[in-house]
């Protein structure tokens, strides 16, 4: 009896140590592989999220992936851009994807601009908000799948609804009144460019130029990506985040940009550097240089 116990737990240990790790891990964030990805479309637990419009998704996207556009996820509200929706409207786009808290969820866009590699990130970010514990975006999007040669599928995908009962991470968006009370005690990320930091540069529907008083600049598209649009080694990211915000893992961090959109993408990283209080200022300088009573430098 005792061999044969030592036999199965062998044979047990042998079989786990076959088992790619990516399939072994707990958290899939923040990027993968088109590679890792093509080895894990069998896995159950995934869900690919393309959130190209319905036409380019119909043109041909990763097989089984599951269509859920943009603009559904991060809708505009008022004059505001790349808001969240309403937690109910949440909860059933996401439940009706076949998404549920313990998906593991990898988005995929495109890779054409730096504007398209920041939807996937802002997408990831509102899904872990949401209380998905395992989001990724694709490293190069569609765009690298396809440019490898990986295989396409026109299949319109109709996922088995679920309901979705993730715990919403409230804590991981900060509003505008709560921003003005944490100036002096929270680091202050802007990832805009520096011109626009600086305030040499604005866009037209931010009211003032300039930053939010005391931030400090932490460029989200010069410094994240290589000249394929692929991202940069994540040692070199991390080395660039522990520049901009220091050591201390326990530091109330609020990353911003215009509107909220570019600055998932250094939320993202953060998080998966041990960074553990970071937040994302959803208006962003949008909402902030709209009111003259806000201080910026």
């Amino acid at each position: 009896m005792e061999r044969t116990v030592r036999m199965v737990v062998l044979a047990v240990l042998v079989i786990g140590l076959s088992i790619p790790v990516t399939l072994m891990a707990q958290d899939i964030g923040p990027v993968v592989s088109v590679d890792w990805l093509e080895q894990n479309l069998s896995n159950p637990k995934l869900v690919v999220v393309d959130i190209r419009k319905v036409e380019e998704y119909r043109s041909g996207h990763i097989p089984g992936a599951v269509n859920v556009f943009y603009n559904i996820l991060a809708p505009s509200k008022g004059e505001l851009k790349n808001e969240l929706p309403g937690d109910q409207d949440l909860r059933d786009t996401l439940g009706d994807a076949g998404i549920s808290a313990d998906s593991w969820v990898v988005v995929a866009g495109v890779n054409d601009t730096p504007a398209d590699r920041f939807s996937m990130t802002r997408i990831a970010m509102t899904l872990a908000y949401a209380g998905v514990k395992n989001v990724a975006v694709l490293d190069g999007g569609t765009t690298l799948w396809a440019a490898k040669g990986k295989a396409l599928s026109t299949d319109v995908v109709r996922p088995k609804a679920v309901q979705f009962k993730g715990v919403f991470n409230k804590a991981f968006i900060v509003k505008k009144d709560e921003l003005a009370q944490k100036l002096g005690k929270a680091v202050l990320v802007d990832v805009r460019e520096p011109e626009y930091f600086s305030g040499a540069k604005k866009l037209d529907f931010v009211a003032r130029a300039g930053h939010i008083k005391g931030a400090v600049n932490l460029p989200a598209a010069s410094l994240l990506f290589t000249p394929e649009g692929t991202y940069k080694p994540m040692d070199e990211l991390k080395a660039l985040a522990l520049k901009a915000v220091g050591e201390n893992k326990d530091a109330q961090i609020v990353v911003y940009c215009d509107t909220g959109k570019v600055a998932s993408a250094w939320w993202m990283l953060l998080r998966a550097f041990g960074y553990m209080n970071v937040g994302l200022y959803d208006g962003s300088s949008q909402d902030w240089a709209a009111d003259p009573n806000l201080p910026m430098e």
